[in-house]
């Protein structure tokens, strides 16, 4: 993949890394989309984990599900969050990282791991994301930022992935209420960071994402 350098638009500071497939011009993947230009239709935003503990788009779990994307001709948007803002902020620069995409791209998904995976949910329900790929995720940040309730408000394909033996992230709620909406689980025996697993969990959900994003 070849990764351009970009800055989300906002009030708050939000870069992030604009991943296309070998052989698309990267320079032209971030301006707005000009329909005459070669380019890849669709585009996953990925959120990275929990950033007071180190969480950015370089995560191993953002880059092999990005690696895994643009080998099939999907881009793939990491970003990293602005200044710490319990979530709230956070959730403006995901909203903010998939109106930029809808800017370049035809289709937009986003994904979320960990803290990442709650950001997704309710950013992908906010912004209308074409279809929703959670790993571990968060099932609440705050009596507000209740990811878990937010799946009613879901109306795109949308998938979660956990490992049996996390005991980090609170993923239970989510997960249950998943389930209960109809929504695609799976089960990954490994705790919450599924280390020297990155490769299968992204082919996990990058087969999800590219499936339902065509």
């Amino acid at each position: 993949m070849t990764s351009n350098k970009v800055v989300v638009p906002g009030v708050r500071d939000v870069r992030g890394s604009l991943d296309v497939p070998v052989g698309e011009n990267s320079r032209l993947a971030a301006t707005p989309r000009d329909r005459s230009e070669a380019r890849s239709a669709s585009c996953i935003v990925a959120c990275p984990p929990h950033p007071q503990f180190d969480g950015n788009r370089n995560d191993n779990r953002l880059v092999a599900l990005s690696e895994y994307l643009t080998d099939r001709k999907i881009a793939c948007l990491r970003f990293d969050y602005g200044d710490w803002d319990e979530g709230y902020g956070e959730r403006e620069d995901a909203r903010n990282a998939v109106r930029f995409a809808r800017e370049r791209y035809d289709h937009v998904g986003i994904f979320g791991f960990s803290f990442g995976g709650a950001i997704a949910t309710l950013a992908g329900v906010d912004e209308h994301a074409d279809v929703i790929a959670l790993l571990a995720p968060a099932s609440r940040l705050t009596d507000e930022l209740d990811a878990a309730a937010a799946l009613d408000d879901v109306e795109v394909p949308l998938k979660v992935l956990y490992g049996t033996r996390d005991d980090l992230a609170d993923w239970q709620p989510l997960v249950d209420r998943a389930k209960e909406l109809g929504f695609e689980t799976e089960e990954f025996p490994a705790d919450h960071f599924f280390v020297g697993q990155e490769t299968k969990v992204a082919g996990k959900l990058g087969e999800f994402l590219v499936s339902r994003l065509g």
